[in-house]
């Protein structure tokens, strides 16, 4: 009996370049990158580069690089964006592609999905460019892709 490997998901296509995206991380295990739908301005997904569905797919080492990596974005946005406190949020009912949602906070509001919003390009690619550069300030350089829309490594 064989088994068909998955339908590459939406953020598999775009870390592999076949959608466009707007990175801020790279690293062998994970990427980030800008979410279309934002709740609130710098919000990204950081999302493993291996295609597992759930949170518990994973392995406890992708797990906890994953949480690493989001604790590290939000402490930069935290300052970039002057939010009174990280937001780091594991869902995943939208895309099956285990995903970590992290985004500077100013209310409770803030989490719910519900304020979510598309985003114009221009104001995405502002919000993505200061948190690259914020990044590159806290000594993370190594992790911010050259380009915007790259997923590659440094």
């Amino acid at each position: 009996m064989s088994t068909a490997a998955p339908e590459p998901s939406v953020f598999t296509r775009i870390i592999n370049g076949e959608i466009p995206g707007r990175f801020v991380w790279a690293d062998d295990v994970c990427v980030a990158f800008a979410t279309i739908e934002p709740q609130t301005p710098g919000h990204v997904l950081v999302v493993p580069r291996e295609q597992v569905t759930t949170l518990i797919d994973a392995d406890e080492a992708t797990v906890a690089h994953l949480a690493v990596v989001a604790r590290r974005i939000a402490a930069t946005q935290v300052r970039v964006f002057v939010a009174l406190r990280p937001g780091i949020v594991v869902v995943g009912l939208d895309v099956p592609h285990l995903h970590v949602h992290v985004l500077p906070l100013n209310q409770a509001s803030d989490v719910n999905p519900a304020s979510a919003r598309p985003a114009e390009a221009a104001e995405l690619d502002a919000a993505m460019e200061t948190l690259r550069a914020g990044l590159r300030e806290d000594g993370w350089g190594a992790f911010v892709p050259a380009l915007l829309g790259s997923a590659a490594l440094a």
